[in-house]
């Protein structure tokens, strides 16, 4: 694979909180990016007019297939073949299973799962022909470790880190790497919903005495997509502070 190639990255959900991290740390690393999300923000606008082209954004549905295919084929074509995916884009229905509706479990498993594996299949077609690559899934300490709360989207983030190590074994030979990261409590807009008590809680059974921060992940992510870990694949860093020692 080129270098050319190799610095080109698609990072779904990228508009806000941990996405644009990746965004911000990818670009600072020399990739151009290609990022999607439901909606832009004032922040990833602001990013992409500073960007001198190395960033686009597009509004997409992760779980429409043929619009899916199409933004893959426009990044191809405009930065060229696709070395580099950052599965971040996801969706978190809180509350206990047995009060949550049907169609919000359906939606989150699309969206978390069916998305990140179609996604993967897409550029993992383009790493094949540019002669390897690197994939990172975002999955979760709640994939982990048990919370009360998170049962379903538990189960679609412990999919994704059974569907990054079976991914690893089929696509090693062709010189495309598979890793997940596993962040903990981070500080964003879902956390933000907490009550400082809850916070304080998570905190105090935390060892390093913090919550995450969106930089602490985004590091390790460009760890995983560079040629510094070229022997990693197939594992899940977890990057939680140490919360689930």
């Amino acid at each position: 694979m080129t270098e050319n190639n190799r610095k080109v990255a698609v990072v779904s959900g990228g508009s806000r909180g941990l996405g644009f991290s990746i965004c911000e740390a990818l670009i600072d690393a020399g990739y151009r990016v290609a990022t999607f999300s439901r909606k832009c923000s004032p922040e990833l606008e602001a990013a992409i007019a500073a960007s001198d082209g190395a960033l686009m954004w597009e509004a997409l549905d992760i779980t429409d297939e043929s619009a899916l295919a199409a933004f893959l084929r426009r990044v191809r074509e405009r930065y060229g073949r696709i070395g580099a995916l950052v599965n971040c884009a996801g969706m978190a229905n809180e509350g206990l299973l047995t009060m949550m509706k049907a169609k919000d479990i359906s939606r989150m498993i699309q969206v978390n799962l069916e998305g990140t594996i179609l996604l993967s299949q897409g550029c993992a077609k383009q790493m094949m022909v540019g002669g390897g690559g690197s994939i990172v899934n975002i999955s979760s300490v709640v994939g982990v470790r048990g919370f009360k709360g998170v049962a379903a989207y538990s189960a679609t983030k412990a999919a994704m880190d059974g569907f990054t190590r079976s991914l690893a074994k089929e696509l090693g030979s062709m010189s495309i790497r598979v890793n997940s990261v596993a962040p903990g409590f981070m500080e964003t807009e879902m956390t933000a919903e907490l009550t400082e008590q809850q916070k304080a809680r998570i905190v105090r059974q935390t060892p390093l005495s913090r919550l995450g921060r969106v930089d602490d992940v985004s590091s390790v992510v460009k760890f995983l997509l560079s040629d510094e870990s070229a022997f990693v694949t197939g594992q899940t860093l977890v990057v939680d502070g140490g919360l689930t020692v």
